[in-house]
């Protein structure tokens, strides 16, 4: 039957490859299990269209440009702060960082009211009224633990770099708590069976199962972060020979690329040789993983492509950062040091390593010490009181 000619219409295999067709639409999609060309199809194309929501190009734009902010007050500052150029000022950061933060001070704390009595944004408010209580405000109407501490990270680096460009006598900000963040263990780390359960499922021929298993083996054994990974191809594990996989992988981080291009160099485990040579074929010719229109996948893209081929495999609770987890605890559960971990996951801090070495050690721990609690095992059984010996001993001579 002729595939029918629609916006948003997306072709793939499964994994017995049997072709299938999603309606794709603002990073989303929903599969169309009726036969194409089929009334049936259409109504449910329609529908799907309808669901997934008006493209951004066709979404209403808003009304009104956001506001000119007065020189000498918070909003001023902020555009000013936004233009700022040179080493760790705020055009320096990636773009995500840079988005996030503006987005954080432009649309959240500039639109916050300044009193509950005076509904005029803190975008507008002066230098001279600017207080650790109005600061405080504003961290506290971002709603949970965690978008509190970020408001507050975010204000701070505005006014410290206020302070620094002779624009703030002092930072309000320095003073103020965001309160306890949330103690959580974030992201789901893969147990052992999650991973066989999923190479049991993409265990066949078809090109997507294959690139599952290939993008299983590049999070697990690689130890770079996704938005690495996505960008890792044959050039950064150049062989002797050409058009062969060497022994090391070589790369520069893009968390750090900013502030230092220190190349990383990490040995390519066999396994992950085997995986990358087997699946010679599906690779792409700048990166390993690409798009089923051949392209490099983006970090966000592959983070969504591969939540797909979870579910497929019925693991709901299992994401792309939750392999790098397991590869960190395998390590660390093997006796890897801070300092190990800190060169094998591209980490510049301990504090992230020490988090699975103090795991790893309290289970060491607990493994060589739990059997001391024991009925049939008590060490200081002859030891008793002076009353006790004595009674014992009259009965002996007895």
């Amino acid at each position: 039957m002729a595939e029918t000619k629609l916006p948003f219409i997306s072709r793939e295999e499964n994994r017995h490859g049997t072709p299938v067709v999603f309606v794709r639409r603002n990073g989303r999609r929903i599969r169309i299990h009726e036969p194409e060309g089929t009334p049936a199809f259409a109504r449910a194309y329609a529908e799907a269209v309808e669901s997934l929501g008006e493209p951004p190009s066709k979404r209403r734009k808003p009304t009104s440009d956001l506001p000119v902010y007065p020189k000498g007050t918070l909003g001023w500052l902020g555009v000013q702060y936004f233009a700022s150029r040179g080493k760790d000022e705020f055009m320096s950061l990636d773009n995500d960082s840079r988005r996030a933060r503006r987005n954080s001070l432009e649309k959240d704390c500039f639109t916050v009211a300044l009193s509950d009595d005076d509904p005029e944004h803190m975008g507008f408010c002066p230098f001279k009224y600017l207080s650790g209580q109005k600061m405080k405000r504003m961290i506290e109407a971002a709603d949970g633990p965690g978008a509190r501490t970020n408001r507050r990270k975010h204000l701070s680096a505005l006014c410290a770099w206020g302070v620094e460009n002779n624009h703030l006598p002092s930072n309000p900000v320095r003073d103020i708590k965001s309160g306890r963040a949330e103690a959580t263990d974030g992201y789901y780390t893969w147990q052992i069976p999650d991973v066989q359960q999923f190479l049991a499922f993409h265990s066949g021929a078809a090109r997507r199962s294959r690139k599952a298993r290939l993008a299983l083996g590049l999070l697990l054994f690689s130890g770079s972060r996704r938005q690495d990974m996505v960008t890792l191809g044959k050039q950064h594990c150049r062989g002797s020979v050409p058009d062969q996989i060497g022994d090391w992988i070589s790369y520069v981080p893009k968390k750090t690329i900013k502030k230092r291009r220190t190349m990383v160099q990490k040995p390519l485990l066999p396994v992950l040789k085997k995986i990358i040579t087997e699946s010679w074929d599906i690779l792409g010719a700048m990166t390993f993983l690409i798009t089923e229109q051949g392209k490099p996948f983006t970090a966000a893209g592959f983070g969504n492509w591969f939540r797909d081929r979870c579910d497929e495999a019925d693991l709901q609770q299992c994401t792309a950062h939750g392999l790098k987890k397991a590869g960190a605890t395998i390590a660390a559960e093997n006796r890897a040091t801070v300092h190990e971990l800190m060169a094998m996951f591209d980490w510049s801090s301990p504090r992230m390593a020490e988090v699975y070495t103090r795991k790893a050690e309290q289970k060491r721990l607990a493994g060589g010490a739990m059997g001391l609690i024991s009925l049939d095992r008590i060490v200081n059984e002859d030891c008793r009181t002076e009353p006790d010996a004595v009674v014992a001993h009259a009965q002996k001579s007895s």
